[in-house]
């Protein structure tokens, strides 16, 4: 007598993680010690390498927005946000409203975040046409993507289900401002 224990055909090819099981693996020393991961949409990603042109302009921004927003927002840099259930990623920099305890208890929400920024040097596609919607359709209201190889800036902001409605590239005559703050600025060439 053979006794079948599961039906073959309704394994899943790809399974969708949630954020508990995501950080359960983390718990249980699944991913090794320094792995650049993100959950996107269930799934786990491998992040890019950070290069040293991604560093730098990383570390300007942290450096110009907290500088010009002390006291304003918590500047987090390249730390997990929560999207939803089944997406944390870790955008390079999001502007957050300020919370005396640091978000100490809980990772940051939609609710929370005022601009998410992304650096690219190798992953723009990747950052445009996976991590932009995915912004956009949490209800992030704005979000900066920087090519540091083509020192392109572009500006995302009316987020929607569907994506950002309103997409502006800044070009070296520029000046930039945040939603939230509209009175700070910072100039283009600052900002390479």
């Amino acid at each position: 007598m053979t006794v079948q224990l599961f039906d073959r055909s309704a394994i899943a090819t790809n399974f969708k993680f949630t954020t508990q099981q995501y950080h359960l693996m983390h718990e249980a020393g699944v991913f090794k010690e320094g792995d650049r991961l993100e959950l996107i949409n269930g799934e786990i990603k491998t992040m890019s390498p950070i290069g040293r042109k991604h560093a730098v302009c990383v570390t300007r921004l942290q450096e110009l927005c907290i500088s010009r927003l002390l006291g304003k927002v918590q500047v987090w840099s390249q730390n997990p946000i929560l999207l939803d259930n089944g997406s944390e990623p870790q955008p390079d920099l999001a502007i957050l409203k300020r919370r005396q305890d640091f978000y100490a208890d809980r990772l940051p929400t939609p609710n929370d975040i005022l601009l998410i920024i992304e650096v690219a040097d190798s992953s723009i596609d990747y950052d445009r046409d996976v991590k932009a919607p995915l912004y956009a359709s949490a209800g992030i209201p704005e979000m900066w993507l920087f090519d540091v190889n083509q020192k392109i800036i572009e500006g995302y902001s009316q987020p929607s289900r569907s994506g950002y409605k309103q997409i502006h590239r800044y070009d070296e005559s520029d000046v930039l401002s945040m939603l939230a703050f509209p009175d700070v600025t910072f100039n283009w060439h600052e900002l390479f």
